[in-house]
């Protein structure tokens, strides 16, 4: 609906051979559920991805003709980008719960209940809720404030002690995580699941109550206002219902899509938009985040057409930069060469696909 306009050719993209190159090797470990899943977007099919997925598997010599060649640029809507950072966090964590780590870090709710809307009526084919049964009802799941009050008791298993309540929030909206164990070791722990409960950017709120002074809506800035208002920020933390539940990680962390995600390569969007899997190129008022992405991964408040939020790695200089990151600009997706063509045939002629 929100229209797609062809955009220039993929050679006339300013991308750079490192780019290319690591942008192919992520797409390729992508194909296998860009061919299997269905397109959310509705702009693919799995059979459109299968030419440039086997071309992609026989690892091309020369990664941007390989782009070139298998791939056209296109807009969705104005194709006008707002881009953000996330990184995977390390924070100070125990197996046993030991003095100075108090906050647990729950896997997955033995009653935590998914529901398909779809197997109930074709008009919600696609929608999905969490919650759990009480009685002879289904009824949302408990939110943060009840979970971190000590609901959970008896309910969901704690993988995890952490030491600090404010990291294990960010934590969550990161997603996956290394824990620093005290005997030096390392834990890595990613996304399991969610309570069904929709995610409050607590920065906006913050900003709207006048809270943050200019220039310090970062990461950074609201992490140390929360720490300067312990009170005051657990309340604020509290207006996010949405908790995150973890399980332990045998490798690095995974996308949505199931597969690891790379620094400075995976980027996160809706799929509602586009196609989990697809490469786009961002082009913003950010040079360190301009550049060729490969969308694996999704994200609470990632919404719209061209939201996308991009992926650090880990380390104090993913977390500086993932934390100040917003840019803006264009998004190009780079999506198999016909589609277009195929699109305007079955919703019309011209160069933008119009709404049906």
């Amino acid at each position: 609906m929100a229209g797609v306009r062809p955009g220039p050719p993929v050679a006339s993209l300013p991308i750079t051979d490192a780019q290319a190159e690591a942008a192919v090797r992520a797409f390729a470990l992508t194909c296998p559920a860009l061919i299997r899943r269905t397109d959310q977007s509705g702009l693919t099919q799995g059979s459109d991805w299968q030419p440039s997925c086997d071309a992609a598997r026989a690892r091309p010599a020369e990664a941007r003709r390989f782009l070139s060649q298998w791939f056209e640029a296109v807009q969705v809507g104005d194709g006008r980008a707002f881009a953000t950072g996330y990184y995977e966090p390390e924070i100070l964590g125990s197996r046993t719960r030991r003095p100075g780590y108090d906050v647990p870090i729950y896997g997955r709710p033995r009653d935590l209940v998914d529901v398909d809307l779809g197997a109930f009526s074709d008009d919600l084919k696609g929608k999905k809720i969490r919650g759990r049964v009480e009685g002879r009802n289904f009824v949302p799941y408990y939110d943060r404030t009840a979970i971190e009050d000590g609901q959970l008791a008896e309910r969901a298993p704690i993988i995890a002690w952490a030491a600090d309540p404010i990291e294990v929030f960010f934590l969550q909206i990161q997603g996956s995580g290394r824990l620093r164990l005290p005997d030096g070791g390392i834990m890595r722990i990613g996304y399991d699941t969610q309570n069904g409960r929709a995610y409050t950017g607590i920065g906006a709120l913050m900003k709207t109550r006048g809270l943050l002074a200019p220039g310090q809506s970062s990461m950074q800035g609201i992490v140390a206002w929360l720490r300067a208002h312990p009170t005051e920020g657990q309340a604020i933390m509290r207006e996010n219902k949405s908790f995150v539940f973890f399980r332990e990680l045998d490798g690095g962390a995974l996308g949505a899509l199931g597969q690891p995600v790379t620094g400075r390569v995976t980027a996160a969007a809706d799929p509602k938009f586009l196609p989990l899997g697809v490469p786009v190129y961002l082009s913003l008022d950010r040079s360190d985040a301009t550049g060729l992405w490969v969308v694996q991964d999704t994200g609470g408040a990632i919404k719209g057409a061209n939201r996308f939020d991009t992926f650090w790695g880990a380390g104090d200089l993913a977390r500086a930069t993932a934390g100040g990151m917003a840019a803006r600009g264009t998004a190009f997706l780079l999506l198999p060469v016909g589609t277009v063509a195929r699109l305007n045939g079955e919703r019309g002629v011209g160069g933008t696909i119009p709404s049906p």
